[in-house]
């Protein structure tokens, strides 16, 4: 009766395992029959899959095109603080109607039938003080009106005239945006920095997924391969009577669930390779082989060290300045914005109307106007006030923000230089766990041959191995990780000691936006 009761779930999953194999040999004979047309496999170490990221990935070409947009902003900018040129004119502004016309000896107001011609050219230059936030005007008019009723041809020329707007308590925004720009394009060109090397740290990952599939696919062959020939070996001794029936079907089981664990494994694989040849750029038929290297540099971090890199290369810092700055000027513009508004403008030239082009440049008088305006809010019920408050209180938020961040900084900082240097530690641990793991697996093969070892105790033995060979990858992968990271953080290359930003180097900045 046991054997019977056993034998049914066994019965199922030799059926399953039928129609896996099958399934895998279907696949296996269509991959044979394409080997003709399949590029050759490409061999990977982790080193050229991160250079193939950062060369060929999208993630990289979508950094790029940030970089682009940040550098063009500041290109702006600057253009918008250089002298600009612009010539304006109005043509044909024909004039039919009737208008109020003022007697000039009698000031006597009639209605008068106008019917004129207008056609006016001006060329103007303009700059803008960003120290003060005022504004230097030259140009240059000319205008004439052509009067049909009565007939009559008047010109009117400005030749040069030059003209001074300042505002006095009005928001400089010019004189902020020079305080603000600078470190927002710096801010720009250490982000894409960063971004390149979040580039690094999720190729590495991929390639240690990728590693970690394959470990398993292989100690899925290796371990149903083995569990037949036990299998094989269990019944012989059966026949002998040296064994036991159960131990027979905990044989068998393991070699059907053996079964099962290839096509997963087989199904993983070829997933996370795909994600690999994706993120690389590369055509979903490619056959990638990595080239494991398991040397690691056997480098100490000191946490002094990596803060203050930190705080020198990556963008936290120009960042924390950035919002400060962004703070104090939402302050400056509450208070400028609260009602109050003078200005002084002042405008000297020269000109002169005639009947003529020629008079109308001839016996040029000067002209001198000069002036303040004032506007005064005499009652807005504290809104003006209530403005300045309220960026007062934003402004002393975003201060407490940027201090907890930086305590926050620092500390993940500090966590990630220990779970470095302890990653050396765990990986030599891993290897030597292996080491015993894949020596003890070898001497209970051994030892159930002989017949001193039972299937449970084998059973673990494996399980052990496979568990030791997956801590193992999984320390390699953490390692790298960890290391990358904090090389993202810094910017700083710990192993070849040099800063990311000093090796990338300006001209290749330029080169991204040619």
């Amino acid at each position: 009766m046991v054997t019977m009761n056993a034998g049914k779930p066994v019965l199922k999953l030799l059926a399953v395992t039928i129609c896996s194999t099958l399934s895998l040999a279907a696949g296996t004979f269509t991959a044979s029959a394409q080997t003709t047309t399949e590029q050759p496999p490409r061999r990977l170490t982790m080193k050229q899959t991160i250079a193939l990221a950062q060369e060929r990935s999208i993630l990289s070409m979508v950094n790029e095109n940030i970089y682009a947009a940040g550098y063009w902003r500041y290109r702006s900018y600057r253009a918008g603080r250089l002298p600009s040129l612009n010539l304006a004119a109005g043509i044909a502004n024909v004039d039919r109607s009737i208008q109020p016309l003022q007697n000039y000896e009698t000031g006597q107001i009639s209605y008068r039938e106008v019917f004129t011609l207008g056609n006016d050219l001006s060329l103007f230059l303009r700059q803008q003080i960003a120290l003060t936030g005022g504004e230097i005007r030259l140009q240059s008019a000319l205008q004439r009106l052509d009067q049909f009723a009565p007939d009559n041809l008047t010109w009117y020329s400005q030749p040069i005239t030059l003209q001074y707007i300042q505002p006095l308590f009005s928001y400089n925004a010019a004189r902020w945006d020079k305080k603000i720009e600078p470190h927002t394009f710096e801010a720009a060109k250490v982000e894409y920095l960063e971004a390149m090397e979040d580039v690094t740290v999720r190729a590495a990952d991929y390639f240690w997924g990728l590693a970690m599939a394959e470990l398993n696919r292989d100690n899925a062959v290796r371990n149903h391969e083995n569990s037949r020939r036990l299998h094989r070996i269990a019944l012989e001794r059966y026949k002998l009577g040296s064994t036991s029936r159960s131990e027979v079907l905990q044989l068998e089981l393991r070699a059907l669930q053996d079964s099962l664990a290839v096509g997963t494994s087989e199904i993983e694989y070829a997933e996370q390779k795909n994600f690999l040849a994706s993120f690389l750029g590369l055509r979903e038929d490619t056959d990638i082989e990595l080239e494991i290297d398991r040397t690691l540099p056997g480098i100490t971090l000191d946490h002094e060290e990596v803060l203050a890199r930190a705080l020198q290369n990556s963008s936290f810092e120009l960042n924390r300045q950035i919002a400060l700055l962004e703070a104090e000027r939402g302050i400056a513009q509450a208070r400028g914005n609260r009602g109050i508004d003078v200005a002084f403008n002042a405008r000297f030239g020269l000109s002169q109307s005639g009947d003529t082009f020629s008079r109308a440049y001839s016996h040029l008088r000067d002209q001198q106007v000069a002036g303040f305006s004032v506007s005064i809010p005499i009652l807005d019920w504290g809104m003006g006030r209530g403005r300045v408050k309220m960026a007062q209180s934003q402004a002393e938020t975003v201060r407490y923000q940027q201090e907890q961040a930086r305590a926050d900084y620092q500390r993940d900082i500090f966590t990630g230089v220990m779970e470095f240097n302890a990653g050396q530690a765990q990986c030599e641990g891993a290897l030597r766990a292996r080491d015993i793991a894949d020596e003890r697996f070898a001497l209970s093969v051994a030892g159930f041959e002989r017949g001193t070892v039972t299937v449970l105790e084998l059973n673990t033995a494996q399980d052990e191995k496979d568990a030791a060979d997956r801590s193992y990858i999984s320390a390699l992968a953490a390692y790298w990780n960890s290391y990358f990271t904090l090389r993202k953080t810094t910017l700083y290359d710990f192993l070849s000691r040099t800063d990311i930003v000093a090796a990338f180097g300006d001209d290749q900045f330029d080169k991204l936006i040619e």
